[in-house]
């Protein structure tokens, strides 16, 4: 059985990791690069790194933080924000990374995934969704860009088959409406995507708890979970996360 992932997301604005519930109200916690290398040596399975301003204030990815954190960790690494050319793309990888996450640029530029993926290969090139439940919408979840500040009018499962038709190897699936609440993911949208595309399923948004975890990677279908908040307030370590999952009886790394 394919082991399911732990994923720790770091959320940097103007060089340094904040956290934020809803994507609002952001507040300073650390520094990302001795952030990255204390859950590197905790065990994290990935990391990903988002520069939640960059496509906000039309700016491309900051190559030197990026560098700065890979030189730290030896797990793979994705970087979103401000990722919007072929050249944007390159340099993210040259500067450390394994993949590029395309969220807002990928929904004004789709071709930016079909050519991502040709020149570098699917399994670099992930698309990253914010999603929010509307009613409106056939699937009943909409997709939002520019941290969450633009309805784009696209209903989440068409917007995700599409960008998987495109190239998109992963997809990270944060649900605007549990976004730093820490009181569960959303399932129902998890699972509607996971068991939709042919490519891994990153939950994301709402991760709280160890059952949290566990149902999104059971109930969900989701290949992996993004946490933020339950390890950046110290409550939980990587090691302590596994241990639990494991017991449940959740095939994780240890």
């Amino acid at each position: 059985m394919l082991k399911k992932r732990i994923i720790i997301c770091l959320d940097v604005k103007d060089g340094r990791t904040t956290k934020g519930v809803k994507f609002q109200n952001n507040i300073d916690i650390g520094d990302p690069v001795d952030m990255a290398a204390e859950y590197y040596s905790q065990g994290v399975d990935e990391l990903v790194f988002y520069d939640i301003m960059a496509s906000a204030r039309g700016r491309g990815p900051i190559l030197d933080l990026i560098s700065r954190v890979a030189s730290k960790i030896f797990i793979p690494f994705c970087v979103g924000g401000g990722i919007g050319t072929l050249d944007d793309i390159r340099s993210t990888i040259l500067a450390g990374a394994e993949k590029v996450s395309l969220n807002s640029q990928a929904v004004k530029h789709p071709e930016l995934i079909s050519e991502g993926a040709r020149i570098f290969g699917n399994q670099c090139i992930v698309l990253g969704m914010d999603v929010r439940r509307d009613p409106s919408k056939p699937s009943g979840f909409g997709t939002t860009i520019n941290g969450g500040r633009v309805d784009t009018g696209l209903d989440a499962l068409d917007w995700a088959k599409r960008g998987v038709e495109l190239g998109a190897g992963e997809i990270v699936l944060n649900s605007m409406d549990a976004d730093g609440t820490r009181n569960g993911y959303d399932i129902e949208l998890t699972k509607l995507i996971a068991d939709n595309v042919p490519v891994p399923v990153i939950a994301s948004g709402g991760g709280g708890k160890v059952e949290h975890l566990e149902k999104v990677l059971t109930q969900g279908n989701a290949d992996a979970a993004l946490i933020a908040s339950m390890v950046h307030s110290g409550e939980y370590t990587v090691g302590s996360i596994k241990t639990e999952l494991d017991k449940s009886g959740v095939p994780v790394r240890l």
